[in-house]
């Protein structure tokens, strides 16, 4: 019996350390979808300007956090964040009360910045996030997801 305990004990103490590492390392460096850019900065932000259109998805508005910053007295190297939507998937969303509130993570964003000399793309890997919210969100956002990706393939190396 003793030793029985002494197995679970020890299983169950690993499997929470096994957990803790995988929520403390792993799934931090999973949250971003993160490529380089095989052009510029700008030929980027152009490139991701015409696959929106080219895509039919729209964007109601990109950030220019650089000027932004800049007008509050801080100065960073050029970022540019898309707001991208697609009205089809939004409205699958938005018109369900019972999920209504992954709206927090609508439009899909794609950032452009520059590091170390190279110019990366970015977004948050929301077919990660919709696999622990039921199958309507997650078919929406695994499809707006695949989309954005497909959005910035043009550009990623």
């Amino acid at each position: 019996m003793k030793k029985g305990t002494t197995m679970f004990l020890t299983g169950l103490i690993v499997g929470i350390g096994l957990t803790i590492v995988l929520i403390v390392v792993i799934l931090p460096k999973k949250m971003f979808v993160i490529n380089e850019s095989k052009l510029g900065f700008d030929e980027t932000v152009e490139a991701i300007t015409q696959s929106v259109q080219e895509n039919k998805w729209s964007m109601p508005h990109m950030y220019d956090l650089q000027a932004t910053m800049k007008k509050n007295g801080f100065d960073v190297k050029p970022v540019k964040v898309f707001s991208l939507c697609k009205p089809e998937h939004a409205y699958k969303i938005l018109s369900d009360d019972k999920v209504r509130m992954v709206s927090a993570l609508m439009p899909c964003r794609a950032a452009v910045y520059e590091k170390g000399g190279k110019t990366y793309v970015s977004m948050l890997n929301s077919g990660l996030f919709s696999r622990f919210m039921g199958k309507k969100v997650k078919d929406v956002m695994g499809d707006a997801s695949a989309e954005n990706l497909q959005i910035l393939a043009p550009v990623i190396k």
